[in-house]
């Protein structure tokens, strides 16, 4: 199957400084990490689903690069 198909319809969310965002599409979540970065602010994506899972920002493992 085709990833943009898989990825039009679902929703993600950025993380960043203790807050969810609103969810929004693919494209729209990279863009705004994108421009987090250019202002020197960790963010990170996830899929609502997963930030429905995990409930609150506290909750999210922040990727260790070893």
């Amino acid at each position: 199957m085709d990833e943009r198909k898989i990825y039009m319809n679902q929703k993600f969310v950025v993380i960043t400084e203790g807050k969810f965002s609103q969810p929004m599409s693919r494209e729209e979540a990279v863009k705004t990490v994108k421009e987090y970065d250019q202002k020197d602010i960790i963010a990170y994506v996830v899929s609502e689903e997963e930030a429905n899972r995990i409930k609150t920002p506290d909750n999210f493992n922040e990727p260790k690069w070893e």
